[in-house]
This record gives structure tokens, C-alpha cells and sequence, in this order.
């Protein structure tokens, strides 16, 4: 892990993938504040020590992009923090299971292209909640965390829809969305499960085409990354400057 990815990472007992969006640079040269924008898997399993870490922080806001359930079902700790939920409910397992149900084999493949499925529905059906995270974003410079259950899809796109709204290169963004792979720790599985390991393999990690099936919707449908900032998230240029005053560190 190089210098940079050493300070990213926060290493957490109770969260595997919690880490710093600071010092990417942008395109005219500056970068992204160092202390700002974190990412993270859920934070139901933190420890004191843990909670201990994040109030060093400075840490006052927590954005939850977890389901209805999947809140009440492991609810977040860090009570100094103010925390707001952006629900975006989970569909990969039920489609999955609705799959199984009508006697599709489940494997790689089919996995592969529900994950592709998933992520043009979070840029068609769920610009409304991430309208609200730039909202948040937008509210005020300090520091934040944002999450769901895993850290990877639902706020891997957060992530990239922040890096490249900052003008973070889009081959910058992809380097950040793949460290979840280095760094996240899946549960254990349950002996009982029904789903083959090959396609569960590919549930627990990302892939370089879930985003590009995101990119790909937002250029075909939308015009392009610019115009659906602007036109479905309510980020204009405006909206850009004022995001680029809090999290970009002085020109």
C-alpha cells in the first residue's frame, strides 16, 4: 500500500472499509482535503476503541444509505455524531432469490449482470437520494461520513459521483471504487447458504464494469456526467464552486 493509501485508511476493529476521499487531485491541479469526505462500510460493529478514533475526527455528521431494515437490523453506533438516513433498499439478493425461485442457475455470469443492473438503477431510480447527499454536502464543511452496509456499491457510487462532481479524473475515481477490494472483510456465511460461492464471490467484491454500467447510463441517457450533476442532482456550476470552497484544499 503506498504513503497515501497508508494515511486513507483507517484501520477500525469494527469496520474494514472506512477511509479518507483526501488527496486525490483534481484536474486543475488541486486536491481533495485531507479529513473531510470519508467512506465507509456500516458502523454497527465499532468498538470503543473505535468510537474513540472517529470522535478524533472531528466527526459530526453520519449519511446512511442502508435500507429500512438493514438500519434497524444492525443500527449505527457513534452517538456524537448527527446521522441521517438516505434510504436506498437492497435488491441484488431478492432478485437473486426470485431467480432461484423460477429455476435460473445462479452463477458468475448472472451475478456480473445483476451487480451492472443494480448500479444503472441507482443512477435512474435513486438521483433523488443523492440529490439529498449533495444537499448534505452542501450544508456544511464538516466532517462527514457516508455508508451503507458493505461500502461498495450504493457508496461506491457516492464516492464517484463526489470525485468527479470536485473533478477527480474518472480513472482516479476507479482507483478509489477498487480498493474496496483490498481492504473490505466480508461476513461469515452462513453453512446453510443457498447462493453458489462463485456468484456470492462476485456479490462481496466490485468490478471496474458495475461503475462503467453506471457511466455507461449517465452518458446514454442523461448526456453525461456534467448533465446529470446538474440536471437530475441539482449540482451546477454554481453548486461545483461552492462544493470545490469546502472540500478542495486553497488553490
Amino acid at each position: 500500500m503506498s504513503e497515501a493509501q497508508d494515511r486513507r485508511v483507517l484501520r477500525l476493529r469494527g469496520a474494514s472499509n472506512f477511509r479518507d476521499l483526501g488527496g486525490y487531485g483534481t484536474q486543475d491541479g488541486r486536491r481533495v482535503r485531507w479529513g473531510r469526505l470519508f467512506r465507509s462500510d456500516h458502523l454497527g460493529r465499532l468498538t470503543p476503541e473505535d468510537e474513540a478514533v472517529l470522535a478524533g475526527l472531528g466527526l459530526q455528521r453520519v449519511l446512511d444509505f442502508r435500507g429500512e431494515q438493514e438500519r434497524a437490523a444492525v443500527p449505527n453506533r457513534l452517538a456524537a455524531a448527527r446521522h441521517h438516513a438516505l434510504g436506498i433498499e437492497p435488491t441484488v439478493v431478492q432478485r437473486m432469490q426470485d431467480l432461484a425461485a423460477a429455476g435460473q442457475r445462479l452463477n458468475a455470469g448472472v451475478a456480473v449482470e445483476l451487480m451492472r443492473e443494480l448500479y444503472r438503477a441507482l443512477v435512474h431510480d435513486q438521483a433523488h437520494r443523492y440529490a439529498e447527499f449533495f444537499e448534505h454536502l452542501l450544508a456544511s464543511e464538516t466532517p462527514l461520513v457516508f455508508h451503507c452496509t458493505a461500502g461498495k456499491d450504493r457508496t461506491g457510487f457516492a464516492a464517484a459521483l463526489t470525485l468527479q462532481a470536485l473533478g477527480v479524473p474518472r480513472e482516479v475515481v476507479v482507483q478509489d471504487y477498487l480498493l474496496t477490494n483490498a481492504l473490505y472483510q466480508p461476513p461469515a456465511l452462513p453453512h446453510t447458504t443457498d447462493t453458489p460461492m462463485e456468484a456470492l464471490a462476485v456479490l462481496w467484491r466490485v468490478q471496474t464494469d458495475f461503475l462503467e454500467a453506471a457511466f455507461e447510463a449517465l452518458d446514454a441517457d442523461h448526456g453525461g456526467m456534467d448533465r446529470y450533476l446538474t440536471q437530475r442532482l441539482g449540482v451546477g456550476t454554481a453548486a461545483r464552486k461552492a462544493l470545490a470552497e469546502k472540500y478542495l484544499e486553497p488553490a
